[in-house]
C-alpha cells in the first residue's frame, strides 16, 4: 500500500528475564493507511502493548531490544533511532493515549503544566500562546471550565475527565498518527461511549491515522476500518471490519466473536476459549493456537502455518490451505 503511513515488517522483540531470554513479539507484519483506523485486538499477553511501545520508542533499554524487522513511519525507518531523534517525533508526529490515565499523568504537576510540556518541546511559542493552545485543546475534547482545570491536579478530576486530558495531550501538536492503548479501560459504559465518539470526531477533524489497541471487539466494531488479530506475539488474521465479523477465518478470531454477548439472544452461558495465552518461553513448534483450538489436527502441532491470503483477508491457519495461495 503506497499510502501507508506506518509499516511494521517482520518485527521481533526480545526481553531478558534474569538469565532467560524470551521473544514476546515473533515476526509481526501490518500496515496502517493514512486516515485509517486500524484495530489491534487480542487477549492480554498477545503482545499488543509491547508492539505499541516499540513504535513509540519506549521499550525498556536494559531488558528489551528489537532483534529483527523494521518500523517504517512516513517512509523513514525509525527502528533504531537514538533517544534524541525519537523525541523530535514522539508527541509531535506520533502521540499515544496510554492505558491508565491516573498513572500516566504526574500527580505533582497541574494539568496545565503537563499539557504545556509538548508545546515547549516542539513549538516556538510564548507562555501566553501555550496557555491559549492548552485551553483550546481542552475545550476541543469537551472539558468544561478549561481555564480553571489547567490549575488543578489529576486527582481532582474524574476518570472520564482524566482520559479526556490524555486525549488532549495526544492532540496538542496535531500528530499524523495517534496510538490509543485500551483508551476506555476502567470507564463506565456511558463515559466509554462518550470517549469513543470523541476520538472518532477528533480523528476525522484532524485527518489523523489511528491505531486502536483493545481486547474489546465491541469497540473494534464501533471504531475501526480494518482489524489485526494478535495472539501470542503473532498476527493470526487481518481483515476489513465487516469481513472479519461476517466471515472470520481463524479459529481464534471465531472464538473471540462467539464469546461476545449479544442483545438479541439470551444465552445461559457465554462461550469461552479454553486455556490461556501461552507464555513466550512455552512456544515451541507448530501453530501458536493449536493447544486451545477445537479444530486442530496433527499438522497444527508439528508445522508453523504460513500466512494465507483470500484477496486482502489474511489468515495464519492450516485450515486456509486452499487455492487462494499463501503470502511469502
Amino acid at each position: 500500500m503506497s499510502d501507508a503511513i506506518l509499516k511494521i515488517k517482520n518485527l521481533k522483540i526480545e526481553f531478558k528475564s534474569g538469565k532467560e531470554t524470551v521473544q514476546p513479539i515473533r515476526g509481526v507484519n501490518f500496515e496502517l493507511k493514512k486516515g485509517e483506523t486500524l484495530g489491534v485486538v487480542g487477549e492480554s499477553g498477545s503482545g499488543k502493548s509491547v508492539t505499541s511501545l516499540a513504535i513509540m520508542g519506549l521499550l525498556p533499554e536494559r531488558t528489551s531490544k528489537i532483534v529483527d524487522g523494521e518500523i517504517n513511519f512516513k517512509g523513514n525507518d525509525i527502528t533504531n533511532l537514538k533517544e534524541k531523534q525519537y523525541r523530535k517525533i514522539r508527541g509531535n508526529e506520533i502521540s499515544m493515549i496510554f492505558q491508565e490515565p491516573m498513572t500516566s499523568l504526574n500527580p505533582v504537576f497541574t494539568i496545565g503544566q503537563q499539557l504545556s510540556e509538548p508545546l515547549r518541546q516542539h513549538r516556538n511559542m510564548s507562555k501566553k500562546e501555550i496557555e491559549k493552545a492548552v485551553i483550546n485543546v481542552l475545550n476541543q475534547v469537551g472539558i468544561p471550565r478549561a481555564e480553571q482545570i489547567i490549575n488543578e491536579y489529576p486527582h481532582q478530576l474524574s476518570g472520564g475527565m482524566r482520559q479526556r486530558v490524555m486525549i488532549s495531550l495526544a492532540l496538542l501538536c496535531e500528530p499524523d498518527l495517534m496510538i490509543a492503548d485500551e483508551p476506555t479501560t476502567a470507564l463506565d459504559v456511558t463515559i466509554q461511549a462518550q470517549i469513543l465518539e470523541l476520538m472518532k470526531n477528533i480523528k476525522q477533524e484532524n485527518d489523523m491515522s489511528l491505531l486502536l489497541i483493545t481486547h474489546d471487539l465491541g469497540v473494534v466494531a464501533e471504531m475501526c476500518d480494518r482489524v489485526v488479530v494478535m495472539y501470542a506475539g503473532e498476527i493470526v488474521e487481518v481483515a476489513e471490519i465487516n469481513e472479519l465479523f461476517n466471515e472470520p477465518l481463524h479459529p481464534y478470531t471465531r472464538g473471540l466473536i462467539d464469546s461476545m454477548p449479544t442483545q438479541n439472544t439470551r444465552k445461559e452461558r457465554l462461550y469461552s476459549i479454553r486455556g490461556q495465552v501461552p507464555r513466550p518461553n512455552e512456544i515451541t513448534k507448530g501453530c501458536v493456537f493449536a493447544n486451545r483450538c477445537p479444530l486442530a489436527f496433527s499438522k497444527c502441532f508439528e508445522e508453523t502455518p504460513p500466512v494465507f491470503a483470500r484477496d486482502d483477508h489474511l489468515s495464519k491457519c492450516w485450515l486456509q490451505n486452499t487455492k487462494e495461495g499463501e503470502v511469502v
